[in-house]
């Protein structure tokens, strides 16, 4: 076996994740009380209770999905379920790219609950100065995407699978995009209910300033393998690291590129850490032939190994 941690990304969470964690596992409990003193408010809390309006603020849910990827993992290793020498590999989307470095050994777990807090604080200040939008067009080919955005002055932020991309961009421009690609043929084109163009030129205030709070931030050198979304292929030194998470938050997400990618490297199994098995239905629809996996609560740790 060849292994791969899946880590996700910001969309994924709901009240109640890690709930069944934190009960039933001593060290993804220790972690959720860690993530708390460091970051001055009970993340445990909003977590499991809520309310919906908070846990999904982009300040709050960066935080939180980062936290229970790293509780599933913390309460797997607790088990003795992960199998000798595994995993050899650790990707992410978007923010489950942060949690992929932790998960490597790039930076520690309270570094990485400060990263991602900031992370998150500077994209919704980001969101709330700009009125963005994002819509996903499903059944078509990057060209025809690719055509689209210049047509619109919007961007491509996510190539999620064949045929599943999210574009993004300022409201009126995705929204006149929409009608466009409707009147192009594009049969199935969803407007996403978002607080803000991710992975656009709308992020670039934060994408400035995220880069100036990293810039203090030791690095070291991955224990696995990793992928990095900006290009889809793998990154080792950290320098290179650092500045593949500054421009991610600006730039398009290539997470088939990255599963593909993993996949050549000789990845024979797909282990998804996160809520509602969002990656493993994508992984599904690039390549049916791939082992995967989801965990998102205590229950699911028994079908590990």
């Amino acid at each position: 076996m060849a292994l791969a941690f899946l880590f996700a990304g910001q969309g994924s969470q709901k009240v109640g994740m890690g709930k069944s964690l934190f009960a039933q596992s001593a060290a993804a409990r220790a972690l959720y009380e860690e993530a708390g003193l460091v970051l001055g408010w009970d993340l445990a809390k909003v977590s499991f209770e809520g309310p919906e309006a908070d846990l999904t603020q982009t300040k709050v849910c960066q935080p939180a999905l980062f936290v229970h990827g790293l509780a599933l993992v913390a309460a797997l290793r607790e088990q003795g379920k992960l199998p000798s020498g595994e995993p050899q590999f650790a990707l992410g989307l978007s923010l489950g790219e942060v949690t992929a470095y932790c998960a490597a050994g790039v930076f520690d777990f309270a570094t990485g609950v400060r990263i991602v807090a900031e992370r998150g604080r500077l994209m919704q200040l980001a969101c709330e100065q700009t009125t963005g939008g994002m819509a996903a067009i499903i059944g078509e080919d990057r060209v025809r995407i690719a055509d689209l955005c210049k047509e619109f002055d919007i961007e491509a932020a996510n190539f999620n699978a064949p045929g599943q991309i999210v574009v993004s961009g300022e409201k009126a421009k995705v929204e006149a995009a929409v009608i466009g690609a409707k009147a192009q043929g594009m049969k199935k084109v969803i407007p996403l209910v978002v607080a803000g163009a991710y992975h656009s030129r709308l992020m670039e205030p934060a994408r400035v300033a995220f880069a100036a709070y990293l810039e203090s931030i030791p690095f070291a050198a991955p224990r696995l393998t990793v992928f990095t979304n900006t290009t889809g292929q793998t990154v080792s030194d950290p320098a290179a690291i650092k500045a593949a998470l500054v421009k991610q938050v600006v730039s398009s997400v290539r997470w088939e590129d990255c599963m593909r990618s993993a996949a050549a490297a000789g990845v024979t199994e797909f282990w998804e850490f996160g809520p509602g098995g969002v990656l493993a239905g994508l992984a599904r629809r690039t390549e049916k032939t791939w082992s995967v996996k989801s965990f998102s609560e205590f229950t699911d740790l028994t079908t590990a190994a």
